[in-house]
């Protein structure tokens, strides 16, 4: 594993605030998920009120992605383009993940939204992913706690709820950049990894599949969805590793 900075405490408030851009910016487009809105819709507010705050949403442009957000429905695991076609409806559960730049620092924050009534296996998976990612944060917090506990954590939820873990996608570090050392693992791995730092700033945004864990990309270049056509569900936040434990930064002021 390569080097992983430690933040300043300048640095994770900077960070901090970034974060708290984000997470205002998802509350406001989660409250837009609803039956008949389209996907270009509510990322066209996302740019609007990032924007009106200051903020440089980090997606657009990244590699070529070309909007504001990725958003995600039902078996599409991550990247969704947003476009003026993909029109939301009863039943569809939603991942919207925004990143956002302020003061030359990133903030990296995603949730699942539930669009009118949802099955019951759409509204577990949902409950479970965002469990898995509050016990992968938990983990990340433990006295002495090293990388890979994170995704040990995650795989023992999942695996008691009967759901896979998504192994293609994987948190990072994050500040300066969009993605910074280290990779984060979300599934079970034993590889020998080193403890994790105070001052250590990442993201855990495990994705779990109600079917098998596979994706493939669409021929967009972005979209990723599962291979078995199986929901999947996605929360993520930004973290840092402190001496009391551990401290979400992409929460709302």
């Amino acid at each position: 594993m390569a080097k992983i900075k430690v933040k300043s405490a300048k640095e994770i408030e900077l960070i901090r605030d970034a974060g708290a851009l984000a997470a205002e910016t998802l509350i406001r487009a989660g409250e837009m998920c609803k039956p008949g809105v389209s996907t270009l819709e509510i990322d066209e507010f996302i740019g609007d009120y990032t924007r009106q705050h200051k903020g440089i949403s980090a997606c657009m442009g990244y590699h070529g992605y070309p909007r504001y957000a990725c958003i995600s429905i039902n078996e599409v695991v991550c990247h969704g383009i947003p476009n003026a076609n993909t029109i939301l409806k009863d039943g569809d559960i939603v991942n919207i993940d925004i990143t956002t730049i302020l003061s030359g620092y990133h903030g990296d924050t995603s949730a699942m939204f539930c669009v009118g009534k949802v099955s019951d296996i759409a509204r577990e998976l949902v409950d479970t992913a965002k469990f898995c990612m509050e016990e992968g944060i938990r983990a990340a917090g433990e006295r002495g706690a090293h990388w890979n506990d994170i995704g040990c954590a995650i795989q023992d939820i999942a695996d008691e709820h009967g759901f896979s873990v998504v192994e293609d996608y994987c948190g990072h570090g994050i500040g300066r950049g969009f993605h910074e050392e280290p990779t984060v693992y979300h599934f079970r791995n034993y590889e020998r990894c080193p403890f994790i730092e105070v001052g250590n700033v990442f993201t855990v945004e495990p994705m779990l599949n109600v079917g098998r864990p596979g994706t493939k990309t669409l021929s967009d270049g972005w979209t990723a969805v599962t291979r078995d056509g199986s929901l999947s569900a996605q929360w993520e936040h930004t973290v840092v590793k402190t001496k009391d434990g551990i401290d979400i930064l992409t929460l709302p002021r």
